[in-house]
């Protein structure tokens, strides 16, 4: 299926230098956050809905194809969070699901949705310091004679974005989380 809601909201991210773009949208009895990533390769949607703790990821191929079928899961968890009684006669259609979700796309990208590495963090699960979720700054390796690890690489990659993820690991340079939203720093690339 294709995807022209994306169009326009693609050409906007792009026009306001953004990469990573939060949205609401409500289906059923869910209000999701969407995600949409186009700093990856392919572009990625991410679905997620924080008070039943469930999400799912559905890539975005070049045109703004998708692939509209879901893991068996994923699928049964989505019926579930949408509140939907089974009918034998009538089965949920993921396919449906995505074309009402492409008909309530945001044509145009707001600066202040602009992803923030936090509330990804609410959906994508990461390794290293998993509490840690509030970007604080970046750390010099070579300064101190270290090397950044491979978990802080992949937290940087999984919550910042391919950009932050190249430019640390050339550069050989961490990012530096807390767990104090307090403290917290706004995000620009070492």
């Amino acid at each position: 299926m294709k995807l022209e809601g994306l169009v326009d909201l693609y050409r906007s991210m792009k026009s306001k230098d953004i990469d990573r773009y939060r949205f609401s949208y409500r289906s059923g009895k869910a209000l999701f956050d969407v995600f949409f990533f186009v700093d990856e390769s392919p572009f990625v949607l991410l679905f997620g809905v924080k008070s039943e703790n469930f999400s799912f990821e559905i890539v975005v191929e070049r045109g703004f194809d998708i692939d509209t079928r879901l893991d068996r899961d994923t699928y049964k968890e989505l019926c579930r969070v949408l509140a939907l009684e089974y009918d034998p006669d009538r089965p949920f259609s993921p396919w449906s699901f995505f074309r009402e979700f492409n008909e309530n796309i945001p044509n145009q990208a707001l600066a202040a949705q602009e992803a923030a590495p936090h509330e990804v963090a609410d959906y994508r699960s990461v390794s290293e310091e998993a509490d840690k979720i509030y970007f604080l700054g970046w750390r010099d390796n070579t300064k101190r004679e270290e090397q950044v690890g491979d978990l802080n690489l992949e937290k940087t990659r999984r919550l910042l974005g391919e950009k932050a993820f190249e430019r640390c690991k050339q550069k050989n340079i961490s990012s530096c989380w807390t767990d104090n939203k307090k403290i917290a720093k706004d995000v620009t690339l070492p």
